[in-house]
């Protein structure tokens, strides 16, 4: 479709709606809106509206880039690794749960000490193992900006740790920096590119446990392009290959895929597949898995998701009170990842807008919505 046949439709200035296009003006929520509609976006662009919302915290977008590269350009690395690697290790377990302005400032603090251990002189083998900790180190700050809103710094952290997995020989790292750009293009509705960076990080990085995780970004992708057979298929594929896969000793490290992250993943496809059944039954299932014995929430992120989904089921089923209700709960979730919470929570809107358009009940839902998708509210969630 042509700018002026899509200002036409809209209808919408064409200058402005080409400053909306190149990034030059924000979108309003009503054009958001509009727009979602006349390009059958299913909620993506509703979502996705105000995705850069938290980045008014990013006050130093460059710092992390400028620390991945001190690392990567020295020569030398510290006599021992135990300490470092045990630390980057429990960082990748915070991941679900801890704060996430937290988490990328003790990450970046890392990042200062491994560039301080580079310049002691050592062997190769100890050198290749650092490069290693700092690939870790920059997926986990990569994932962490993104989640608040941070999309230029998150994509040259990521464009950093695939560089160090290659020049560590490392097929882990630079799979995963593959899933992070899959994980990018599918909350901003470039699902061809999903699809892409999903296969090309199967290719690279053969055998390992990130390969499910991509084949779970492409069934996702897959099912927001309406190819219902491709998110089966590819969601039997990724349950075989996860089959075959010892249970990890460290199923909280977000950089290891385990059963209980699957029924996550199935849970999001099946949803936009239209099976409402199996969607509220791994909902269902992600809910009891996140509860710690102590009756806290261990995965708050995957949980608002399951409680967007189990939303969803109850407008398609009818019963719109209880679809608000249980949707505005998962926007009081004290960890957050904001582009996927838009994503999703976007969708469910879509729904409610079209089954219920003129309903009190989803007039209060966008507004619970529009209050978590502006700055001032994805500041607090993050300051809780």
């Amino acid at each position: 479709m042509t700018l002026t046949a899509l200002a036409t439709a809209v209808p919408c200035d064409k200058g402005h709606l080409s400053r909306v296009e190149t990034g030059r003006r924000p979108p309003t929520e009503a054009l958001a809106r509009r727009l979602d509609a006349v390009l059958g976006a299913r909620g993506d662009l509703i979502g996705c509206a105000h995705l850069d919302a938290s980045a008014t915290r990013n006050t130093r977008p460059g710092e992390t880039a400028e620390l991945l590269r001190r690392i990567q350009a020295s020569d030398t690395a510290p006599a021992t690794l135990e300490g470092l690697q045990a630390a980057v290790l429990e960082l990748c377990c915070q991941y679900g749960w801890r704060d996430a302005y937290e988490l990328r400032a003790e990450g970046q603090t890392w990042l200062r000490e491994l560039a301080r251990l580079l310049h002691r002189p050592v062997g190769l083998r100890e050198h290749q193992e650092l490069l290693v900790c700092g690939g870790w180190l920059a997926l986990l700050v990569g994932c962490v900006e993104y989640d608040l809103g941070m999309r230029a710094s998150a994509e040259t952290t990521r464009i950093a740790a695939r560089q160090l997995g290659e020049e560590a020989r490392h097929p882990g790292i630079i799979g995963w920096a593959w899933e992070l750009s899959a994980w990018f293009a599918l909350t901003q509705g470039r699902y061809p590119a999903v699809v892409a960076a999903a296969r090309t990080g199967q290719t690279v990085a053969p055998g390992e446990s990130v390969g499910v995780q991509l084949i779970a970004q492409e069934a996702k992708a897959r099912a927001r392009m309406g190819d219902l057979e491709g998110v089966r298929r590819t969601l039997d594929r990724g349950r075989v290959l996860l089959d075959a896969m010892p249970r990890p000793d460290r199923p909280d490290n977000h950089f290891v895929v385990d059963p209980d992250k699957w029924e996550f993943y199935e849970m999001d496809a099946y949803r936009l597949a239209g099976d409402d059944g199996l969607a509220e039954h791994h909902a269902r299932e992600v809910l009891r898995l996140g509860v710690r014995p102590d009756g806290g929430e261990s995965s708050p992120m995957r949980m608002a998701e399951a409680r967007l989904t189990l939303a969803a089921v109850a407008a398609r089923a009818g019963e719109l009170e209880q679809a608000v209700a249980t949707g505005v709960v998962a926007f009081r979730a004290a960890r957050r990842s904001l582009p996927s919470l838009l994503m999703v929570a976007g969708e469910v809107d879509a729904e409610l807008q079209r089954r219920y358009p003129r309903e009190v009940a989803t007039a209060q839902f966008g507004e619970a919505l529009r209050a978590v998708s502006t700055p001032d509210a994805a500041l607090r969630g993050e300051e809780r």
